[in-house]
């Protein structure tokens, strides 16, 4: 994925968030959006190649080894959006309110084409978790037994 879909859901006119462009500082830097959407749901981001990949978590990112969440992978985002919160107004994409939850470093341990493990190291989330793909756009975010 690049930052196109992103940017073709979005008026940059209208909306606070940041436009932003594909780079990399060669770090790894995670951050969890509390968005308080048409539904309340928490948003996880990677940085990887230059973007933040995504996913949209209903019920939060698991805070017990062993529970499992689901994971729905949506578009891509630009680095800028580590440190965006605010409003999206009404009638934009994404509308409502944006909180920075947690945020932080993070260290790959494996990956593979439908499996990410990782380990957190943010104020609120820390130690090992798995992303699992599982098909189309869903995964599973897992907190890792230690």
């Amino acid at each position: 994925m690049n930052l196109k879909e992103y940017r073709q859901k979005r008026q940059f006119t209208r909306t606070p968030e940041p436009a932003g462009e594909e780079k990399s500082d060669g770090k790894t830097h995670f951050v969890v959006q509390r968005h308080q959407a048409r539904n309340l749901h928490y948003d996880f981001r990677l940085e990887m190649a230059g973007v933040l990949r995504s996913w949209a978590v209903p019920k939060g990112v698991p805070l017990e080894s062993g529970v499992r969440r689901l994971a729905v992978r949506v578009e891509d985002h630009p680095v800028e959006y580590l440190d965006f919160a605010g409003t999206i107004p009404e009638g934009e994409y994404g509308a409502g309110t944006v909180e920075i939850w947690d945020k932080g470093t993070f260290e790959i341990n494996r990956a593979e084409i439908d499996l990410l493990e990782f380990t957190l190291n943010g104020e609120k989330l820390s130690g090992g978790y798995v992303l699992i793909h599982t098909g189309g756009k869903n995964w599973l975010l897992i907190k890792r037994k230690e």
